[in-house]
């Protein structure tokens, strides 16, 4: 189990977000299974002179997103020479009797050999945690394709087809560079052999498009796929036919910047996707983003025009149980009510401690005209450093922020976000060590706080008028 005992023999809660003790989660492959949620992941160990080169598969067990079973490596990297040395990302499927992995097999050292540097790979098992690999299968990329990128396969059933499908993030010989980005599509009888088909979505608009994942919800079909050639997030289109079109929604992303690679599961009533938030070199606020982190994962739902919104897990919300007693300065008032008026200014307002980590809720409601409002995080008594969970109604877009700024950042990570004139936002804050993720309305945000390491809780308003309602601060 992903928990640790204590002296007195009680289980200690371990930190929200999941990470391994010995190195960092990227890409997420789940996989639902009698009510359960396998949750296959790349591992970094980031020790290469202690670890070796490589990525292995790790494996974690759940049933609500907070306590995780290990079961431990499900795919190793293989040797130096060898096709895998990283095994990436690819998916499961039962089918045939057993369980399936196709992965990715992936080695930049055969390039100089005239190799491809990846192509398909796959593995058996029969009980989900034993896999053996397929050493006779290798499925590299044909003519017409660029022989190093031929990755992160998704394979399904396709009813109406009467066979199995393969999407996979692929890039074209022909056109500009940057351009030549599609999702791939192979089909084949029986998983053993797999014919090229025409592309499944070549959009001519990205370098590639990384980590594909199709879902249906009724009537509509989901891609999802992920890009770094104009910003590193994940995106989303929607079509009632597999056949398309693909239609790109007002906001096609689940999360910001600081959210990668995320793919889905569902257990027939409720579908979640699983990503990684990204850390950053130095563990600094201006460090570099890196690859891998920790498991973030949001519920989505699919409103009535077919677009789909985010929420928290039930059950991430729930595992905090522990009201902090706060008290507000005499002139704010009661916790329900808490009124801001600060017309042509600023005004910022100290509530108290805040825990390591913690779950802060809050219902926002922002007089027409108020240029922004939100919560401030692990702020000094002075108020000359701190976070910002800030709703930006003229912009129409939230944004995590901090004071002082890092370099010349103009801000960290903001995601749009509409809110109309005298409409109430429900914010749900989660902060556990260096990792923030924000809940607005029907949007997520995730981020990075490192340099403000403690601090408390306070609100802001900005020229204009705001009230704070149902405040309140839980931990586990």
């Amino acid at each position: 189990m992903k928990q640790a005992a204590n002296e007195a023999g009680k289980e200690d809660a371990m930190p929200i977000f999941y990470r391994p003790t010995d190195g960092v989660a990227a890409d997420f492959i789940p996989f639902y299974h009698d009510g359960r949620y396998h949750l296959f992941y790349l591992k970094d160990y980031r020790d290469r002179e202690g670890h070796g080169e490589g990525t292995p598969w790790f494996q974690i067990v759940t049933e609500d997103f907070v306590t995780f079973e290990e079961w431990g490596e499900a795919l190793a990297r293989g040797a130096v020479e060898s096709r895998d040395l990283y095994v990436f990302t690819g998916s499961v499927i039962a089918a045939e009797g057993q369980f399936h992995i196709f992965y990715t097999g992936h080695n930049h050292h055969r390039k100089a050999a005239g190799f491809p540097m990846e192509g398909v790979m796959h593995a058996v098992s029969f009980d989900l945690k034993t896999w053996t690999k397929d050493d006779g299968f290798w499925f590299e990329p044909p003519a017409g394709y660029e022989p190093h990128d031929w990755r992160d396969p998704f394979v399904f059933w396709n009813d109406e087809a009467g066979e199995y499908w393969m999407l996979l993030a692929a890039r074209k010989t022909n056109g500009p560079s940057r351009n030549r980005g599609c999702t791939a599509l192979a089909a084949s009888p029986d998983l053993k052999i797999w014919e090229v088909r025409e592309p499944f979505w070549r959009p001519d608009e990205y370098y590639t498009h990384e980590c594909p994942d199709l879902f249906r919800i009724g009537d509509w079909w989901y891609l999802v796929y992920s890009t770094f050639s104009e910003r590193c997030v994940t995106h989303y289109r929607m079509s009632r036919s597999l056949s398309g079109l693909w239609l790109a929604p007002a906001n096609d992303t689940f999360d910001g910047r600081a959210y990668y690679a995320a793919k889905t599961a569902g257990d027939g009533q409720r579908r979640f996707v699983f990503g990684w938030l990204p850390t950053r070199g130095g563990e600094n606020d201006d460090g570099g983003w890196e690859w891998g982190g920790e498991l973030v994962v949001h519920e989505l739902i699919q409103q009535s025009d077919g677009t789909l919104t985010i929420r928290p897990p039930e059950t991430v919300l729930g595992a905090f149980t522990i009201e902090q007693s706060l008290t507000p300065k005499p002139i704010l008032g009661a916790w329900d009510g808490l009124a801001a008026d600060a017309v042509a200014r600023h005004s910022l307002l100290a509530l108290g401690a805040m825990p390591e980590e913690c779950l802060i809720e809050a219902t926002v409601t922002m007089e027409p005209g108020t240029y922004a409002a939100g919560l401030l995080l692990r702020a000094d008594d002075a108020f000359d450093g701190y976070y910002q969970v800030r709703l930006d109604p003229a912009n129409g877009r939230m944004v995590i922020d901090r004071w002082p700024r890092p370099g010349d950042q103009p801000f960290m990570v903001e995601r749009p976000l509409r809110i109309a004139p005298g409409e109430s936002v429900t914010l749900r804050v989660i902060v556990s060590g260096s990792n923030l993720v924000v809940y607005a309305g029907d949007a997520a945000l995730s981020c990075r706080i490192y340099d403000h390491r403690a601090g408390g809780l306070g609100l802001f308003v900005t020229e204009g008028t705001a009230r704070f309602d149902a405040v309140r601060v839980l931990a586990r």
